[in-house]
């Protein structure tokens, strides 16, 4: 066990929810962890594991953020030695003023909270959080990790949007990109497999969950996402439509006589794999549905793997070589059927999958799914806390 007040917290506030890690920054090994869900609801609970690695189901109906992880302190001290060295928070969104983790300062939890109108379901909630725990721990230094920081190297070719000039110049309209923390993760951990200084390695990385987006990674930097100004641009996710024609709201608008509002939350969270298969958010779901003959669940697992394998070869524009394809998120470290019905899409690539190893996910392999010849193919779990508690560490040491 790590001494007194050696750990990092890593904490991640959802709107309704309070998800964390603690972590000992020297071996990095995960001491405990758990989550807070359905917060200000009757049905609200808390599920974690504590530092003695025993397991705590509980009810809190009606809890809000704040006694959720008063409770949580609690029975992590009761458990075990716990001291916090420092805190660290997942933000989603940094926007042009944050390129880099950073520790926390009452203006940065303002400016954090004012770019809530490019993230206004997850800012506000994440800003909370770290109000939250500067009260419980007063005087424990923070910092703030944004899903947007990895993405700061896109070139302007790449995160420009082909409007008028002025928008990004008034409002900073233009590509962000997220799941940052999660590609660089996988891509460095990558890098580190092939012993290849991550300076110098080239990778396509596609984290596949509920949400979903692929990124370009050249000599250690990102130079190239799916995602956008929001989540909601680029691949086919669980409930989100990804890239549509622009007139689609338009159309709709005219034909449905839907609101605008009406429209993007149709898009955001009545579509993909949900909108089209009519069964499921969940690859899971929708896949045993299509096993079963569904044919829209069918179509929705076509389009899926179809739009993910056309933005995959589409990012290849950014690089000069690529040393390897990453797959990681639920689906993506999960799910072989998609992985490989992905791969058929990108023949140009010469990917030659090893059906064995696909269906073991990697596992015995290192991660790699491919045979030793043509493109190589991994699966790497990704792990964002691990990723946030490492930059806490390295600015509070």
């Amino acid at each position: 066990m790590a001494s007194n007040e050696s750990h990092i917290l890593v904490i991640n506030s959802g709107s309704s929810s309070l998800k964390f890690t603690v972590f000992d920054p020297a071996s990095e090994e995960v001491l405990a962890s758990g989550i807070a869900e359905r917060l200000g609801t009757d049905g609200a609970g808390l599920k974690l594991v504590d530092l003695a690695q025993k397991r705590h189901d509980e009810e809190l109906p009606m809890t809000d953020h704040r006694s959720a992880l008063l409770r949580i302190i609690e029975v992590l001290t009761k458990s075990g030695r716990f001291g916090v060295k420092a805190i660290g928070h997942r933000v989603v969104h940094g926007g042009e003023y944050f390129q880099e983790a950073v520790i926390v300062t009452e203006d940065v939890v303002e400016r954090i909270e004012e770019l809530a109108r490019l993230a206004p379901l997850h800012n506000p909630p994440n800003a909370q959080g770290i109000r939250i725990a500067a009260e419980i721990f007063p005087g424990k230094p923070q910092v703030a990790v944004f899903d947007t920081g990895f993405h700061r190297t896109l070139p302007a070719y790449a995160f420009h949007y082909p409007i008028p000039y002025e928008y990004y110049e008034r409002h900073r309209v233009r590509r962000y990109g997220f799941h940052g923390t999660s590609h660089h993760y996988v891509t460095y951990e990558a890098a580190r497999r092939l012993g290849k200084p991550f300076e110098q390695a080239q990778f396509v990385s596609a984290h596949l969950g509920n949400g979903c987006s692929a990124t370009a990674i050249r000599n250690g930097r990102s130079f190239d996402t799916t995602m956008g100004l929001t989540p909601l641009e680029g691949l086919m996710m669980g409930t989100r439509s990804g890239d549509v024609d622009p007139s689609l709201h338009l159309f709709l608008h005219q034909q449905e006589q839907l609101a605008l509002e009406e429209i993007t939350d149709i898009l955001t969270r009545k579509s993909g794999l949900l909108g089209v298969s009519g069964v499921s958010h969940d690859m899971r779901s929708v896949i045993a549905a299509a096993t079963q003959g569904n044919s829209r669940a069918q179509l929705s697992i076509a389009l899926f793997c179809y739009r993910l394998a056309r933005a995959l070869l589409g990012l290849t524009a950014a690089l000069s070589s690529i040393d390897a394809l990453i797959f990681t998120g639920g689906i993506g470290e999960n799910n072989p059927l998609i992985r490989a019905q992905v791969l058929t899409h990108l023949a140009i690539l010469s990917p030659m999958i090893d059906s064995k190893l696909n269906e073991e996910n990697g596992r015995e392999s290192n991660g790699r799914i491919s045979t030793e010849s043509g493109l190589l193919c991994l699966v790497i779990p990704t792990n964002e806390e691990l990723m946030i508690a490492r930059e806490t560490d390295s600015l509070t040491s």
